[in-house]
C-alpha cells in the first residue's frame, strides 16, 4: 500500500458518512427510527449503532480496496 496521509483521511471520513446515512436509512425503513432519541427503546437505539458501525466499516473497506490498493 503507497498512500499518503490524505487519501487515508479521505476513504476514513468518506466512509463514515456514506455509512452513516446508509445505516440510518435502513433504520428507518425496518421502523426502528423515531423522531427524538429519548422516545426510543434501548433496543432501538443499539440497533442503529449497530447499523451505522457495521455500514461505515463496510464503505471504508470498499473505498479502500478501490482507490487505495493499487
Amino acid at each position: 500500500m503507497n498512500a499518503d496521509f490524505l487519501s487515508i483521511g479521505m476513504v476514513t471520513v468518506i466512509g463514515l458518512m456514506a455509512g452513516t446515512a446508509i445505516g440510518l436509512f435502513i433504520g428507518y425503513l425496518v421502523k426502528t427510527q423515531r423522531t427524538c432519541w429519548a422516545d426510543m427503546t434501548g433496543r432501538e437505539k443499539t440497533i442503529n449503532i449497530a447499523l451505522i458501525i457495521i455500514c461505515s466499516a463496510i464503505c471504508i473497506a470498499g473505498l479502500a480496496w478501490r482507490f487505495l490498493l493499487n
